[in-house]
C-alpha cells in the first residue's frame, strides 16, 4: 500500500490530516521490531506446543472440524444431486464475481465508479476510509461481501432437517468472521498503516500478548478482553454490603444489609445461573439489581455457587436444587422466621427454579409463594444459538471430556457464549490485541464475562440431555428424584421475562415456555438482549424499552403486536408485582439475624477462579 508520508497516524493507526509532515520510518527499528515480532511468535508457537508434549491435548477442535465437514456434505450433496441446482449456483457466484472484476479494473483504469456493494456503517471492522479508498481493499472487502452471502445463500436454501441446517448456519457464520479480510496483516489497510506508523512496535507488543495469552490458556488462545486488573471484587466490584449467612458444598448464601428502616415481610431469594457467577447483578453501584432491590425495601438473599472441581463431579440437578434452592429457603426460613420467600431465577438458574417449582408443587411445598425468572427457558424447541452445541455427538465428546476431569473447563462454556458473536467477542479482539497491539480497555462486564466457572460432570450432562437434547421439562418427562415434573401445577404468580435480541434464551423461546405454567403469568419483554435487557437500571436517561401484555397464547409474533410499549427500566414494573403478591412490612433485618456470619459479601466461593 501507498502510504503518503505528509499523514500521520494514530496508535490505532486511524489517520490525522493535521499532524506535523513525517519522514519514512527509521527501517532498522522496523526490522528490529519484527524480530522481536518473530522472537514472540515463536514462544506463542511453543505455548500451543507444550501440551502436546506433555500428553495434555484436547481433542475438541479436531471433532469441531470434523463436524463441520461432515454438516457441510449435506449441505453439498443438495446442490449437487440436481444439475439445474448446481448450475444456479456456479452461475450465481461466477456472475457476482465478473461484475466485481469490470467494476474493480475500471476504478483502477481511473475512471469515477461507485463500489458494487457499499460499505455497511454497522460493520465496524470496515470503517476505515482506506477500505473504500484504495481498490485493491475494497476488492478484498467485496469478495469477502460476496462469498459469504453466497455462502449463507447455499445454506439457506438447502432442503435440511433443522437440526442440520442450524448448525451449517452456525459454523457459515464462524468461517466468515474467521476469514474476514480485517483479520490479517497484509489485507488490512488500517493495521498496515498502524505498523508503518509504529515501526513494527504494535506487532512485537501484539505477539507479546498472544504469547501470554497462549500460555494463560494451557496451549489454547484465551483472548484477553479487558484490563481485568483494574477490577477486584469487594472493591469496586460485587460491593453491595453483606454478609456470608450459609456455606455448603454447593453454595454460600448472601443476605444484604437493609439501608430502609422498614422492609417488606417477605424475604427475596435470588438463584442466578452457575454457568457464571452472580455478581452481573452487581457489578457496580450505579447498575446493580442486588442494590437497588434492597433501597427499595427488599430483604434480598443471593445463592453464589461453587466453582466446582472433581470433588463435586457426581453433584447433579438435583443435588442443585437440594443443595442449592432448598438450603438457601431452610436458612432465610431461620434467620427472618418467614415461611414463605420470593424468588428470582436468572437463565440456567431460572430453569432450576421452574423446575423446583414442579417438584415442591408434586410435593405440597409452598416454601416459594411468587417467583420470577430472568430470560429462561423451560421449552427448549425454539432454543438459541447454544443449541447447536447440544447434540448427541458433541454431548458424549463433552461427557468424555468431563470424565476424565470430573467437569467441564469454565473456558470451553465462555468459547461457546463468545462464538455466538464471533465479530464482536473474538475477532476485534484479535485485530486489536495481536495486529495493532492496543491492549484491551478496563471494563466491567467484560470482567465479569472472562471469569468463568466450570461445570460439574453430572449436572451439566443431566442439563444438556434432559433440556436442550431432549426438551424433557416441557413435555413433562423430566425426573428429579422421585418426581416426575409438570410445569402445569406450578400455581403460583409468575413474572417472566425475555428480552427482545435475545441469542441464548430467544424471547419465542420463552414464551413458548411461559404458556406451560398452571397460575399467574405476567410476560415482559425487554429490550436488547441476555445481560443489557436484565441490567437495565431506571435513571434520567433510560437505555431500553419493555413491552407488557395479555398473558402468552397464540404466536409470539402476535401477541407482540398487540403489546403495549414502555420508556425505561422494566425493574419498577416489576417491583409493583412483587410489592403487590405481599405489601406488608416490618423492622428491617440485620443480616444472619442471631445466625453466626461467615464473613463479608461477596464472599470466597465467587473468588474461585476457572
Amino acid at each position: 500500500m501507498n502510504v503518503s508520508p505528509g499523514r500521520q497516524f494514530d496508535r490505532a493507526g486511524a489517520a490525522s490530516d493535521d499532524a506535523e509532515p513525517s519522514n519514512l520510518p527509521d527501517f532498522e527499528r522496523l526490522a528490529d521490531n519484527i524480530a522481536k515480532a518473530l522472537e514472540q511468535g515463536g514462544k506463542a508457537l511453543a505455548a500451543m506446543v507444550k501440551p502436546v508434549e506433555e500428553g495434555k491435548v484436547k481433542t475438541a477442535f479436531a471433532e469441531d472440524v470434523a463436524d463441520a465437514i461432515k454438516t457441510f456434505g449435506h449441505v453439498a450433496e443438495y446442490w449437487l444431486t440436481d444439475p439445474a441446482r448446481t448450475l444456479e449456483a456456479q452461475t450465481e457466484l461466477s456472475a457476482n464475481f465478473l461484475d466485481l472484476w469490470s467494476n474493480t479494473l475500471r476504478r483502477l483504469a481511473g475512471e469515477e465508479e461507485k463500489p458494487l456493494i457499499p460499505v455497511d456503517p454497522r460493520d465496524k471492522r470496515f470503517a476505515s476510509e482506506d477500505w473504500q479508498t484504495y481498490p485493491v481493499f475494497d476488492f478484498l472487502r467485496q469478495a469477502y461481501s460476496i462469498s459469504t452471502h453466497w455462502a449463507e445463500h447455499m445454506v439457506e436454501g438447502a432442503e435440511l432437517d433443522k437440526r442440520t441446517h442450524d448448525k451449517a448456519a452456525f459454523y457459515v457464520k464462524q468461517i466468515a468472521a474467521a476469514l474476514a479480510p480485517s483479520n490479517f496483516l497484509l489485507t488490512n489497510p488500517e493495521v498496515l498503516r498502524a505498523t508503518w506508523k509504529a515501526e513494527g512496535e504494535n506487532l512485537a507488543r501484539g505477539m507479546k500478548m498472544l504469547a501470554e495469552d497462549i500460555e494463560a490458556g494451557d496451549g489454547t488462545l484465551r483472548i484477553r478482553q479487558t484490563s481485568g486488573d483494574n477490577f477486584k471484587l469487594g472493591v469496586n466490584l460485587a460491593t453491595t454490603p453483606g454478609k456470608v449467612v450459609f456455606r455448603n458444598d454447593l453454595i454460600e448464601l448472601l443476605q444484604y444489609a437493609p439501608t430502609t428502616e422498614q422492609v417488606y415481610k417477605r424475604p427475596l431469594l435470588i438463584v442466578p445461573p452457575w454457568i457464571n457467577k452472580f455478581y452481573i447483578l452487581d457489578l457496580n453501584p450505579d447498575k446493580s439489581f442486588i442494590r437497588w432491590a434492597v433501597s427499595q425495601g427488599l430483604t434480598v438473599f443471593c445463592i453464589s455457587w461453587v466453582n466446582p472441581d472433581a470433588r463435586h463431579a457426581d453433584k447433579d440437578f438435583f443435588a442443585y436444587m437440594n443443595e442449592g434452592i432448598f438450603a438457601a429457603l431452610d436458612r432465610i426460613k431461620k434467620i427472618t422466621a418467614e415461611p414463605k420467600v420470593t424468588a428470582i431465577g436468572y437463565c440456567v438458574g431460572g430453569t432450576l427454579t421452574a423446575s423446583a417449582l414442579a417438584y415442591m408443587a408434586a410435593k405440597g411445598d409452598d416454601r416459594i409463594a411468587s417467583a420470577t425468572l430472568f430470560t429462561t427457558q423451560v421449552d427448549f424447541t425454539y432454543s438459541g444459538d447454544l443449541k447447536v452445541f447440544a447434540d448427541e455427538d458433541r454431548i458424549k465428546n463433552i461427557e468424555a471430556e468431563m470424565k476424565l476431569s470430573g467437569y467441564l473447563e469454565g473456558r470451553s462454556m465462555a468459547n461457546a457464549f463468545n462464538m455466538l458473536r464471533p465479530n464482536d467477542m473474538i475477532w476485534s479482539y484479535v485485530v486489536n490485541n495481536y495486529l495493532k497491539g492496543i491492549e484491551p480497555m478496563a471494563f466491567d462486564l467484560l470482567t465479569w464475562n472472562g471469569d468463568s466457572t466450570r461445570m460439574p460432570r453430572a449436572n451439566h450432562s443431566y442439563y444438556l440431555r434432559n433440556c436442550y437434547l431432549e426438551n424433557r421439562l416441557a413435555q413433562g418427562e423430566m425426573v428429579l428424584g422421585d418426581e416426575k415434573l409438570d410445569l402445569g401445577k406450578i400455581t403460583i404468580p409468575v413474572y417472566n421475562l425475555a428480552t427482545k435480541e435475545d441469542h441464548i434464551a430467544p424471547a419465542k423461546s420463552v414464551f413458548l415456555g411461559a404458556k406451560l405454567f398452571g397460575g399467574e403469568m405476567r410476560y415482559v419483554l425487554g429490550g436488547s438482549g441476555h445481560i443489557a435487557g436484565v441490567v437495565n437500571p431506571p435513571g434520567p436517561k433510560p437505555k431500553y424499552q419493555y413491552w407488557t401484555g395479555s398473558r402468552p397464547e397464540g404466536a409470539f409474533e402476535d401477541w407482540f403486536a398487540k403489546a403495549e410499549s414502555h420508556p425505561g427500566s422494566w425493574w419498577p414494573d416489576w417491583l409493583a408485582w412483587v410489592v403487590a403478591q405481599a405489601p406488608e412490612k416490618v423492622k428491617a433485618r440485620k443480616p444472619g439475624g442471631r445466625c453466626k456470619t461467615l464473613g463479608d459479601a461477596p464472599g470466597d466461593y465467587v473468588r474461585i477462579k476457572g
